[in-house]
């Protein structure tokens, strides 16, 4: 006999497949991104929609969700499956490209926001020093789940803003640590434990790294020749998740490990097939994550609240797109279109400040009515993404019309254009590759 709680994951489950099905079409149909639809029936099917009324209309059970805890789970295996196809585009070799960007903008982005955001909160809110710049640091990180698929890893725009989002992911685990130990109750291993997590994770890594290196290739030629696409699919889940779950197991984040787990799949010669079949997922991953952020908003609060949420989401917007683009454009790493577009892009908070927001309570550095303000920001902020991105992608393009910049500066001469970046789009830089032609 199937159980109350049974019953009511795979209802979870449907509603949640059932939206992917209904909005991606329908969005797609009138050019709309699907990012706004997804956090729109978030809204509706979630507790402070729909979900409101099930107790007076029972047949509502079937198609809400009843808390954003029955979906949190949904929420978090959708961002490891979207980092794990974010690696499958990417290489080690690129990392390597990119380590300037990655340390030098993407460190000073993170402390330079977080700085000014802090200092605001210590002069404008009633929280401690500790509290408000441990609060402008968890709101200077912006969305790898949302920033990457609108801007992909390969442009102008994409390359910049993942060397940022790059390096926030690996800073995550010790910004936590650090909340934890300025914790009024924290005990003097705070510090210990956290160095202990990092050479612990620094281990697991290059373990996963080097056996990656040599399993993988191997187990891909079996699945290879077995010419059945799902043996591809039944390869690639159990690396995502082992790589998840041994990262986590010593405090990493385990985002971290499905990236490292769509990278060593990219060194290998299957990536191409591995990247085709595994792509549906990808839409999926992100719908489910937006839904779950649209789950999270409520519109009681946002209209008893709103003129302080507005000036709230603005100041955080302004703060990080001025710090964003100057830092790229006065450190020639871009154009002042490309500055100006990232900024925008990268403006909005994070879904891991609510990771960072929830340890800042757990350490009681602030109250609970302060992390339900400023995650309902981070809410709006994650919602307004898509618009901020377009509104970053026309500013771009009129001031490099204005300027005379074009898209084209960017490629120098001798270089092969891969016009489409399919299957076969791969296959033909596969062999630029080979013989050492640049595209």
């Amino acid at each position: 006999m199937v159980s109350e709680t049974e019953t009511s994951a795979i209802g979870n489950a449907l509603v949640v497949l059932g939206a992917a099905g209904i909005v991606i079409p329908a969005f797609a149909r009138f050019r709309i991104s699907p990012v706004i639809g997804f956090i729109l029936v978030g809204l509706l099917v979630g507790p402070s929609g729909l979900g409101a009324l099930a107790t007076d209309y029972p047949w509502l059970k079937h198609v809400t969700i009843a808390s954003t805890e029955d979906i949190a789970l949904f929420g978090e295996f959708g961002i490891i499956l979207l980092l794990f196809s974010i690696g499958l585009e990417l290489s080690f070799r690129r990392l390597w490209q990119l380590r300037k960007l990655v340390f030098g903008i993407g460190a000073a982005e993170l402390f330079i926001a977080g700085a000014i955001l802090g200092t605001a909160l210590l002069f404008l809110g009633n929280l401690s020093t500790p509290a408000a710049y441990g609060l402008g640091i968890a709101l200077a990180l912006s969305s790898t789940a949302l920033v990457l698929p609108i801007a992909g890893t390969k442009s102008a725009v994409g390359r910049a803003s993942f060397s940022m989002l790059l390096f926030e992911d690996l800073a995550l685990v010790p910004i936590i640590f650090v909340l934890a130990a300025l914790s009024p109750t924290a005990s003097g291993d705070s510090t210990e434990l956290m160095l202990t997590t990092l050479w612990q994770g620094g281990l697991v890594v290059a373990a996963l790294a080097i056996g990656g290196w040599f399993l993988l290739p191997k187990i891909f030629a079996q699945a290879a020749r077995g010419k059945a696409p799902e043996l591809f699919v039944a390869a690639s889940l159990p690396a995502v998740i082992v790589a998840a779950l041994a990262t986590a197991a010593v405090g990493l984040s385990p985002i971290v490990g499905a990236l490292l787990a769509g990278l060593m799949i990219a060194e290998t010669e299957y990536h191409g097939e591995v990247e085709a079949i595994t792509a549906p997922f990808k839409g999926l991953a992100l719908g489910v994550f937006l839904i779950s952020v649209g789950m999270g908003l409520n519109l009681k609060t946002i209209a008893s609240q709103w003129p302080a949420l507005v000036v709230a989401v603005v100041g955080v917007v302004l703060v990080k797109a001025v710090v964003t683009a100057a830092l790229l454009r006065f450190s020639g790493a871009a154009r002042r279109g490309t500055a100006a577009e990232v900024g925008l892009l990268m403006a909005s908070p994070s879904e891991t400040t609510l990771i960072v927001l929830t340890t800042a309570l757990q350490a009681q550095l602030i109250s609970r009515a302060t992390a339900e303000f400023w995650q309902l920001v981070t809410a709006i902020g994650l919602t307004i993404t898509p618009l901020l991105a377009r509104i970053g992608h026309d500013i771009a393009r009129r001031i490099e019309m204005r300027s005379g910049d074009t898209q084209a500066d960017e490629t120098p001469e001798g270089r092969t254009v891969i016009v489409g970046f399919g299957r076969v789009g791969h296959t033909v830089a596969e062999l630029l590759r080979e013989h050492d032609r640049p595209y």
